[in-house]
């Protein structure tokens, strides 16, 4: 199983850490990318940063030399591409897009394989959290939106992987996932940073493969609602989920910000997810 399939994550001594920099940062007011090094062995470095109608991504590459820079380019071009189509196919703001159409009535999840994988995606989380993310308990019908933007990024990351590229990152707001090494040859370093107290030490990562995924970063009110009652849910500040796949870890994001404490019940020893932060208001 080559390494970009297996979720690898350390939380190294902070103290050790200081003396490195971080290779990303997550929480601060800009998720920052640090300015990418040269890479150890004569890799390709590339740092790339795209806009769609909803959301901003940056693509952190370190592609074998093998491919060259002309390989590296179209399977940049594939990337962005994916992330565009996506955005526009299965926005549900998007008055023409599958999940629009879905919502009222004009095709069935079958019609399309990634339509269908992204609804049995969100079934599967709605029972994963007891019904805390649940992609139906919203007005006008239909949103995966809580998940949608981490389904995106693995999507994403696929393309990158099919053209041969098994080090990179990419980062979406509050969000990432990486799989390989940087481009200094060890493993991603990620500094995470609390949501709300800047006094506070960054919690500290090193991955070679997973993904983090934060709802409510920005501290706005009633972007969450509680499925249950229909009304914003105001219990906490952030959530934070670190974890194998983007979409799961968003997913249960959103739900462990609606449901608060109670859903920490979902991360039991031996699951293959963790909430790194879950604050109150």
């Amino acid at each position: 199983m080559r390494i970009d399939e297996q979720p690898r994550t350390r939380w190294p001594d902070p103290s050790a850490f200081r003396s490195r920099r971080p290779d990303l940062r997550l929480g601060t007011r800009r998720h920052r990318v640090d300015a990418t090094s040269a890479t150890s062995d004569g890799r390709i470095a590339v740092q790339h940063t795209v806009r769609t109608a909803t959301a901003e991504y940056t693509l952190l590459l370190n592609a074998p030399e093998w491919l060259g820079r002309r390989g590296v380019g179209e399977a940049l071009r594939d990337t962005v591409a994916e992330l565009r189509a996506i955005d526009l196919t299965y926005g549900p703001n998007q008055p023409q897009s599958l999940v629009s159409k879905l919502r009222r009535g004009e095709i069935s999840p079958e019609s399309y394989p990634p339509l269908a994988d992204l609804v049995d995606r969100c079934a599967a989380m709605r029972a994963a959290t007891d019904g805390w993310f649940d992609a139906w308990a919203v007005p006008g019908g239909f949103d995966p939106g809580g998940l949608l933007g981490g389904w995106a990024v693995e999507r994403a990351a696929a393309r990158l992987r099919a053209a041969g590229i098994h080090d990179y990152a990419v980062l979406a707001g509050a969000d990432l996932v990486v799989r390989g090494r940087a481009p200094h040859g060890g493993p991603w370093r990620v500094a995470v940073h609390h949501p709300t107290d800047r006094r506070r030490a960054p919690l500290v990562l090193e991955m070679t493969a997973g993904a983090v995924g934060t709802s409510g970063v920005t501290g706005r009110r009633g972007h969450v609602v509680d499925p249950h009652t229909g009304e914003p849910a105001d219990q906490l500040v952030a959530a934070t989920v670190v974890g194998p796949d983007l979409a799961v870890a968003d997913a249960y994001a959103t739900a462990l910000y609606a449901a608060g404490p109670t859903g920490l019940a979902w991360f039991r020893a031996g699951s293959d997810y963790r909430a790194l932060f879950a604050h109150r208001r």
